[in-house]
């Protein structure tokens, strides 16, 4: 069996690989909670927060792919696993049942700031270590703040 050997040196590999397979579980689990508010929003703005919300997990999606694809291309095993996103995810959960449109928009104000930031640590932490990479979350980033900035309108 062959493996892939990373471009990078091992100490901007190991770095490297923690900040994608940090932003893998976090993307994944992101794109589960709008998945979820999606199914459960009710309200008078219902239908502009359901198609937001579907935004919102085109986005995760893009980007975990990507993001565990890059993860390969260094030479690092990204893990995807129901139970690691369980374990690892700095993202709280959502509540169960039907959400009504305010908190919706609330809740994913909230965690959209907060995967903001953790990109944010994740662009910086890469930034020496590898460049390509920095620019994968620049770009993960530019998306996730105009998703911010959309629900953040919507309050």
């Amino acid at each position: 069996m062959s493996t892939i050997r990373s471009p990078l040196a091992e100490d901007a590999r190991t770095t490297t690989g923690e900040a994608l397979q940090a932003a893998l579980v976090e993307l994944i689990d992101l794109s589960l909670l709008a998945k979820q508010l999606h199914w459960n929003v009710i309200g008078h703005s219902f239908r502009s927060v359901h198609k937001q919300l579907d935004q919102v997990v085109d986005l995760a999606r893009r980007y975990t792919d990507l993001t565990a694809e890059r993860a390969v291309a260094i030479g690092y095993n990204p893990d995807g696993q129901a139970s690691t996103v369980d374990d690892r995810s700095p993202l709280h959960g959502v509540e169960t049942g039907y959400l009504p449109d305010e908190k919706v928009v609330r809740v994913m104000t909230d965690r959209l700031s907060e995967v903001s930031r953790h990109m944010r640590a994740h662009m910086a932490a890469t930034e020496q270590a590898d460049p390509v990479t920095q620019d994968l979350f620049i770009s993960l980033l530019r998306e996730v703040e105009e998703q911010h900035w959309m629900f953040q309108a919507m309050s």
